[in-house]
């Protein structure tokens, strides 16, 4: 490794000291377990073992786990790199499920639901995820019930800070109309991923060709919306899109499809059920930019999923009923001024 290198790319991040020695130390440390421990593995395999060896020691840290991230990124390895992105890609969803079932249903049934499961560890590998988190679904809907269950995951279980999308609610407010806002949303979005496709980068964990962009500008559902009457119809991109157009086989195609880094790997076992009522939490990360530019909580549906069969995941998200969507939100941002 390119120590150096390595030092500068941390310095142009404004990393203190300390944290780019401990980060330089931490890739050291993991480049000398991947060469000795290649073999015939992939480099993600190795690399998710790297994080269990963490995790037993204590030291599976975010930031030695963002600095493995880092490594791979600077020395242009995805596989590495995008290894990192799916343990910590909503890693906090468990441990805010543990918490919220607690708050919302007392600490009696969040101890009867997460028995021999608790809160998992950061850096738990991909496929060992949805055993953290499947018998925890069907436990709370034995006690509790599928429409509380429901409930509760439709409020989403990752961390969305209001703030994340101010932006959005002040660009809708420029836009003036709902519709005009969804066409220029879906029209940068494509921008978006052709600026990746050019420059030769991951869309988050994705590779991006010419059929991905083609596919997503001819679906504009897709990430941003279309309209009808007062109900959004929102389609996920799927996780690796590139392989999802290509794959025939179905079990495969909804691998492909599937985002959750909590449910993705059991679409592809046997061993564990799995219960779509999972998805409303993607519902409700659909559903959350629209509820900070409304300003109101709002009701989601599952339409489809890759957990129950389907080839993609849409959702419906119903807006205020009734109501001049423009005039809400126009009277809304005279009031803030």
């Amino acid at each position: 490794m390119d120590i150096d290198g390595f030092r500068e790319r941390l310095k142009k991040r404004k990393l203190s000291d300390d944290k780019i020695e401990a980060s330089v130390a931490i890739a050291e440390r993991f480049e000398a377990y991947l060469n000795a421990s290649r073999g015939g593995k992939s480099d993600a395999s190795v690399t998710w073992e790297f994080c269990n060896g963490l995790i037993l020691e204590g030291q599976n840290t975010y930031d030695n786990l963002l600095a493995i991230a880092r490594y791979g990124h600077f020395i242009k390895n995805n596989a590495i790199y995008v290894a990192i992105l799916e343990v910590l890609d909503g890693a906090e969803a468990q441990p805010n499920f543990y918490k919220r079932v607690g708050e919302v249903f007392g600490e009696s049934v969040r101890n009867e639901a997460f028995t021999g499961v608790g809160i998992s560890a950061l850096g738990v590998p991909p496929a060992e995820k949805p055993f953290d988190m499947f018998p925890v679904i069907d436990r709370l809907i034995g006690i509790v019930g599928y429409e509380a269950t429901e409930q509760l995951l439709s409020a989403c279980l990752r961390d969305l800070p209001e703030e994340y999308f101010q932006d959005e609610r002040e660009k809708y407010i420029k836009s003036g109309d709902i519709d005009r806002y969804l066409i220029k949303k879906h029209r940068s979005f494509v921008r978006w991923l052709q600026t990746c496709q050019r420059k030769g980068e991951l869309f988050f964990a994705q590779e991006i060709t010419d059929d991905v962009v083609q596919y997503v500008r001819d679906n504009p559902e897709i990430e941003c919306g279309v309209r009808d009457g007062d109900v959004l119809y929102i389609s996920k991109i799927p996780y690796n899109a590139k392989q999802f157009l290509a794959e025939t086989d179905p079990k495969m195609k909804r691998y492909f499809a599937c985002h959750c880094p909590w449910a993705r790997e059991a679409i592809k076992t046997d061993s564990i059920q799995m219960n779509p009522v999972f998805c409303y939490c993607s519902g409700g990360y659909s559903k959350k930019p629209w509820e900070v530019i409304f300003g109101q909580t709002l009701e989601v549906e599952v339409l489809e999923s890759a957990l129950q069969g389907d080839f993609r995941c849409r959702f419906a998200v119903h807006l205020p009923a009734g109501i001049a969507l423009e005039k809400v939100i126009l009277e809304q941002a005279n009031e803030a001024l």
